[in-house]
């Protein structure tokens, strides 16, 4: 569309007797210019194309002159009229049409060229886009009433944008944070007050002269939209680049508030609405790259923009909200001096009185983002613990297929439905070419009810090898093989035909990680049981372990381990069970499951909490000979288990999981931290153990290292220290003296690095008795 400047210069002169050199100026779609004339007065060239609707250029015109009655008329600029007295001019230049606007010359440096923005130019910001938009409430104009793709309303637009962004983790925060403009934003958009704002309130359209702004240029986002949308661009660009991006936007948002008063459920939206401005930008330069545009402009605001979406994703927006409000006088929405002791009475009253809950200061969890997590006080923490938040939490590929086929269909397996095969397709492939038949669940521990149902009925037997400490889930049957609850306070005591076996632990059992025959040396400790069923005249009916162990202490097996005990087993006619509820899909990093460590197959392998992301779901997967053998004419019936929303859910969480390579991430992410827990060790004499595999991590700790005495409750002094820090961590194993740290997949190395900081501040701190 560009025009010669010579041509330009002919029609300057022809239609505004100006004469003098140009210079072209940076515009995202008009081609703009700098005309200074022969006694040095300049002024702003703007040519546009039809395709900018000439009645839109008349509504900028109005406004325009609409503020140079106000009070803050030396703001903005004002349209030079052309010798027809009109302020726009119609061009014909080789046979195109053309619309020409030549607007006065504001002074200021761009606020994008200053190295710092004090409060006083954020605060002047706000006062003078408030004044404006005072002055503008009378104001109407037809030509603003229009759908623009840089409208905050119109956010939703740019899903269709999201898979141009190529990096994994940038894709998931722009999903995450459209997933709530949809839910936090549009179903109260009709009720928010319209203006007619100016709508971009850039750093490249705000001009700064002595530490204050000095003007707002370039109307032509200017939109019939939501008042609030107007701060919130501001804010958006105002937060850019800050160290303390709240603290910024409370600079533009109380200023302008006592210029034109807002609203508490207006100011409440600004979080979103900034998060939203930033998706569009995000997602369309994405969108602009893969179309191979070569304009600049689209680019501008890139990289501020992902470091600032990675900022908000890490602020309560509770946080954001109370401070608003305060910062603008009105009724803050956190209470500090509030407490929890009365949903805690009724939790008693009303839940199970041996539901545990964590921390001596309990938290009220009320959003998750991924690997975040926030509190009603406006606090944010990074979960390093909740694994069946799998690929994170909101996951916006999981919620949105999740919503999607609740919505359309939800029923048993009693009838077609391509979304069950279509799933255990895609789940079996990720398996050993045997294990092809699944049966759905709703919960691990109804999983592994299942598998040892079918080991009984496949082999006829009834006798279970489990391990010493191990935890299988809360059924009947699952607590029965669980040494860790039938052992414990409460227990019942073991079933004759349940047979412990050693707990493979190479840091405090008789053989050691240095040894390299461990693995063989525990697993005698199976022949040993199979050998006394054999005097017994029995066999095992199966041999089930979680493929690292979990509530065992976060150990991984020793080398070769599972693959002699699978001999042992195998060989007296017994089934092996894999259990991969808390280890499966990828977490490892080397593999995609547990058992490949150990380079075996089992003959049954029971999948749960991640497998569904925190949806009830969970498989038991099969060879078809066991399959076979338990079709046996007594029907097996799921009433939920298999269900379309399932296993729409089951896909996504899959889909998440390949397409984000999350597999490698946690190797990479998992290598990283392990190694930077144990260069802790040192300074700490706390730290007895560092050990795991991807993003299954254990840290256990002693009092001394020789006697290996269980450092509790050093352990929950940390944890508790840690939760104020900002990190939720777990303890476990048989002596509650192991860190658990099993992140969602998502946790970076920066949340990381950040970790172990503070761990390691935590452990200063508690050597010096601070704590």
């Amino acid at each position: 569309m560009y025009i010669a400047e010579k041509e330009i210069g002919d029609a300057l002169a022809l239609h505004y007797d100006l004469h003098g050199s140009l210079e072209p100026l940076n515009g995202y779609d008009e081609q703009n210019l700098l005309l200074t004339s022969g006694n040095n007065e300049r002024y702003i060239c703007k040519i546009s194309t039809p395709e900018h609707d000439r009645y839109f250029l008349d509504a900028q015109v109005a406004i325009t002159d609409h503020l140079q009655a106000s009070p803050v008329a030396a703001y903005f600029q004002k349209h030079i009229r052309n010798r027809q007295n009109e302020p726009v001019t119609h061009l014909e230049i080789a046979g195109r049409e053309y619309y020409l606007r030549v607007l006065n010359y504001l002074e200021g440096d761009f606020m994008v060229d200053l190295p710092d923005h004090e409060p006083a130019l954020l605060e002047s910001i706000g006062t003078v886009l408030g004044k404006m938009d005072a002055s503008l409430a009378g104001f109407r104009h037809h030509g603003m009433h229009r759908h623009y793709e840089w409208d905050i309303s119109n956010a939703a637009d740019v899903n269709q944008f999201i898979p141009s962004i190529k990096n994994h983790e940038q894709r998931r925060i722009a999903g995450y944070f459209l997933l709530q403009f949809e839910a936090e934003v549009l179903p109260v958009l009709h009720k928010l007050r319209k203006a007619y704002i100016h709508n971009d309130a850039n750093d490249y359209n705000v001009l700064v002269k002595n530490g204050t702004i000095s003007g707002l240029i370039d109307f032509g986002d200017m939109v019939y939209a939501p008042l609030i949308n107007n701060v919130a661009v501001a804010c958006t660009y105002a937060m850019l680049g800050k160290e303390d991006p709240v603290s910024a936007a409370i600079h533009v948002t109380a200023a302008y508030h006592q210029q034109h008063a807002l609203k508490p459920a207006e100011t409440d939206l600004l979080y979103y609405l900034v998060a939203a401005r930033l998706c569009i930008s995000v997602c369309r330069s994405a969108n602009k790259r893969e179309s191979d545009s070569d304009n600049e402009h689209h680019y501008i605001t890139e990289k501020p923009a992902w470091q600032l979406l990675e900022k908000l994703v890490a602020i309560n927006p509770l946080r954001m909200q109370h401070t608003l409000r305060e910062a603008c006088g009105m009724e803050g929405l956190i209470n500090t001096a509030q407490n929890h002791e009365e949903l805690l009475e009724q939790r008693k009253q009303h839940i199970g009185r041996n539901l545990s809950i964590s921390y001596k200061k309990k938290l009220k969890i009320v959003r998750g983002a991924l690997q975040y997590l926030y509190d009603d006080e406006g606090n944010t923490y990074v979960d390093c613990v909740n694994n069946v938040s799998h690929v994170g939490h909101c996951h916006p590929i999981v919620v949105r297929a999740t919503q999607k086929q609740v919505a359309i269909l939800n029923t048993n397996t009693r009838y077609l439905n391509d979304h069950l095969v279509d799933y255990a397709k895609m789940l079996t492939a990720t398996l050993p070419g045997k294990l092809r038949v699944c049966y759905f669940t709703n919960s691990g521990s109804e999983a592994n009810d299942l598998a040892i149902r079918m080991s009984r009925h496949f082999t006829g037997q009834k006798d279970v090898i489990v391990l010493d400490h191990a935890y299988h889930g809360t059924s009947t049957t699952a607590i029965e093989m669980s040494p860790y609850k039938f052992d414990g306070k409460g227990g019942f005591g073991r079933m004759p035909y349940i047979h412990k076996a050693m707990n493979p632990d190479g840091f405090r059992g008789p053989f050691r990680n240095s040894d390299p025959e461990a693995g063989n040396k525990y697993a005698t400790d199976i022949a040993r049981i199979v050998e006394s069923l054999k005097q017994a005249g029995k066999s095992p009916a199966a041999f089930i372990c979680e493929t690292l162990l979990g509530v065992g202490g976060q150990i991984p097996l020793p080398d070769g381990y599972l693959k002699a005990v699978y001999e042992h087993v195998r060989r007296a006619g017994g089934l092996c069970i894999a259990d991969e509820v808390q280890v499966g899909f990828g977490r490892v990093g080397e593999k995609f499951w547990g058992f490949e460590l150990q380079d075996v197959e089992p003959d049954i392998v029971v999948l749960g909490k991640p497998i569904g992301n925190g949806h009830p779901l969970a498989a038991v997967v099969v060879t078809d000979e066991i399959a076979d053998a338990f079709n046996n004419g007594m029907e097996y019936f799921n009433t939920y288990g298999g269900n379309p929303v399932s296993m729409a859910t089951g896909k996504a969480v899959l889909q998440a999981i390949q397409g984000e390579e999350m597999q490698a991430h946690a190797l990479q992410t998992g290598n990283l931290l392990m190694e930077a827990l144990r260069k802790l060790a040192p300074r700490h004499p706390l730290i007895g153990d560092v050990r795991g595999k991807g993003l299954f991590v254990g840290v256990e700790l002693v009092r001394d290292r020789q006697t290996l005495e269980p450092a509790v409750p050093e352990i929950d002094l940390v944890v508790e220290r840690m939760k104020d820090r900002g990190f939720l961590l777990s303890t476990d194993g048989p002596l509650h003296n192991v860190l658990k740290i099993k992140p969602p997949l998502v946790f970076n190395e920066k949340n990381a690095m950040d970790m172990v900081t503070a761990l390691d501040e935590t452990f200063t701190e508690l050597s010096a008795g601070k704590i």
